[in-house]
């Protein structure tokens, strides 16, 4: 399950509105078939680990990070009508489809087809990897991850607004695999005016996985961008799993101000600036003890001289 699981996370990006879902077949304790949701919701991966699996597939054990699909589809059949055709004797899922078209029926076809039917392995992992879609099924918005680039005192950039580069070549590069995590980016105006930003995906391999690119403004946006005149507009994006809010402080802060930030990176860089621009600003607290508890420290890592820090919300 684990490597079915970590198949799903590596698609998280591209599979949108569809959840991205890892599948692996294990046969006499050898893995016979695998894949993973594809770019645009298709092929699903239990279809693709079924492919590759063949004949092997019959009598196999099938772990998928997501109760098979059971709702028509003009692309194809389900896969809860695929996994017993193929013979497949043991279906192991991590968690249940919380799509109302599937919601249980997966299972229930299964059972009907005479399939061993488990759930529940590796539940919190499986949801930690497909947060996005089911946000966006549960609340109707996508995951909202908030990334900043900051000094050890906490700025941004300097008086001048001069921000290139706080962090270094590995901070960067990460940032761009996060990039490839999304299903769309966002900047505030004052940032797109200022830097021109492209907000593509950089890395050898992963350029086709550059995400859709939004903007928060009361004004028009370029042609090919999406705009959002309030953070709230959010709920409004019925297609998108995964949001990265890149900058800058204003975008930030109209985030923060509203509770709609599920994820920080901070990427703090061994540099002070003193005077100069914050990172955020008056996010409506006017009480310490209102600040405490709602963020935990979720993983810290080095990156080149840098340090990445990742907080999630507590609801």
């Amino acid at each position: 399950m684990a490597r079915a699981i970590a198949l799903g996370a590596a698609a998280r990006g591209s599979t949108a509105p569809n959840p991205n879902v890892g599948c692996v077949i294990v046969k006499d304790g050898e893995i016979v078939g695998e894949g993973a949701t594809q770019a645009g919701g298709r092929p699903h991966a239990e279809a693709l680990a079924l492919a590759a699996a063949g004949d092997a597939a019959k009598g196999a054990t099938l772990y998928t990070s997501l109760e098979p699909c059971a709702h028509d589809s003009d692309r194809g059949p389900t896969c809860a009508q695929l996994i017993p055709a193929a013979g497949i004797a043991r279906v192991v899922a991590a968690l249940e489809d919380p799509d109302p078209r599937t919601a249980g029926k997966g299972f229930a076809m299964l059972k009907d087809a005479g399939v061993d039917t488990r759930k529940g392995m590796e539940e919190a992992a499986a949801r930690h990897s497909m947060r996005g879609f089911l946000m966006r099924v549960a609340i109707g918005r996508p995951c909202i991850t908030l990334k900043l680039a900051l000094s050890i005192d906490g700025k941004i950039a300097l008086p001048s607004g001069e921000s290139k580069w706080i962090t270094g070549e590995d901070a960067r590069a990460h940032v761009h695999l996060e990039r490839a995590r999304a299903d769309m980016i966002l900047v505030g105006r004052g940032t797109y005016e200022a830097d021109q930003p492209s907000l593509d995906v950089r890395l050898p391999g992963l350029e086709p996985r550059s995400p859709r690119r939004a903007m928060l403004s009361t004004t028009l946006a370029p042609n090919d961008w999406t705009i959002l005149r309030q953070p709230e507009d959010v709920f409004d994006l019925g297609d998108v799993n995964d949001l990265l809010v890149e900058g800058g402080s204003g975008a930030a802060t109209a985030f923060l101000k509203a509770d709609l930030v599920d994820r920080m990176l901070i990427y703090r860089a061994p540099i002070l600036i003193g005077e100069g621009k914050s990172s955020v600003g008056y996010i409506g607290l006017d009480a310490i003890a209102d600040a405490h508890g709602r963020w935990l420290p979720a993983d810290d890592k080095q990156l080149g001289i840098d340090r990445l820090e990742v907080y999630e919300r507590q609801r």
